[in-house]
């Protein structure tokens, strides 16, 4: 770890997509299904993984970039509708969530979601996961005008938890998590478990990286 967590600790946020959970399997599937509607070649499912952090318009450009951005945004409402449709059967939390989850709440340290994921699409993921009941603040893309990388969501996480920034951590695949979390004055962990393929996460200025879920677990102790 390049720089001790907050001492004391009072809270931990989480991006949801490739950070919490592995939702790729499903983004790809919607993708799919929308590309069979338009009669267009659907791409590789590690394409899609690779750019899963970078939200939906991301994941639809691996298909219709040439189509230019209009297309890709006229595109989105039914993509998104594709999505919902798979009832997330295939997102799960990655190896090591859960027991880190267990262990901040068995400390009493708060923990929540801050996502640019819209919160339609937020809050039946989080239920089906089984976590809805148990976070302390959920932000999602939509709950505020401003959306990572601003600083905003993050402080709007702590203000709904109870919590100092300067207490707090953010855990992000996603250089914009690592910025909003900086400008925010939280601490800031790079989960590279996610969707991180192909990038450097070291240029990202975090103020760590870990490589599992445990070894977040392991650092609190």
């Amino acid at each position: 770890m390049s720089k001790a967590l907050p001492n004391p600790l009072a809270g931990m946020f989480f991006d949801l997509d490739g950070t919490l959970a592995d939702s790729a399997p499903d983004l790809h599937d919607a993708l799919v299904a929308l590309c069979a509607e338009r009669g267009t070649a659907a791409p590789g499912y590690a394409a899609v993984r690779a750019v899963t952090s970078r939200g939906a318009r991301a994941v639809l450009a691996t298909a219709f970039a040439a189509q230019g951005q209009e297309a890709i945004d006229a595109l989105l409402p039914r993509y998104l509708e594709l999505y919902a449709a798979t009832g997330t059967r295939r997102t799960h939390p990655f190896p090591g969530i859960e027991e880190l989850l267990n262990k901040l709440e068995s400390r009493g340290i708060k923990w929540g979601v801050i996502t640019n994921k819209a919160g339609f699409l937020t809050m039946p993921l989080l239920q089906r996961l089984g976590y809805a009941s148990r976070v302390a603040a959920v932000v999602s893309g939509d709950t505020l005008p401003v959306r990572k990388p601003h600083p905003d969501p993050v402080l709007h996480a702590c203000a709904q938890a109870g919590v100092e920034p300067a207490h707090c951590v953010f855990v992000g695949d996603d250089p914009r998590d690592v910025q909003a979390g900086s400008a925010a004055g939280v601490h800031t962990v790079v989960a590279g478990w996610g969707y991180v393929e192909g990038a450097d996460p070291r240029e990202w200025g975090a103020d760590a990286i870990a490589d599992s879920a445990a070894q977040i677990a392991a650092w609190l102790d």
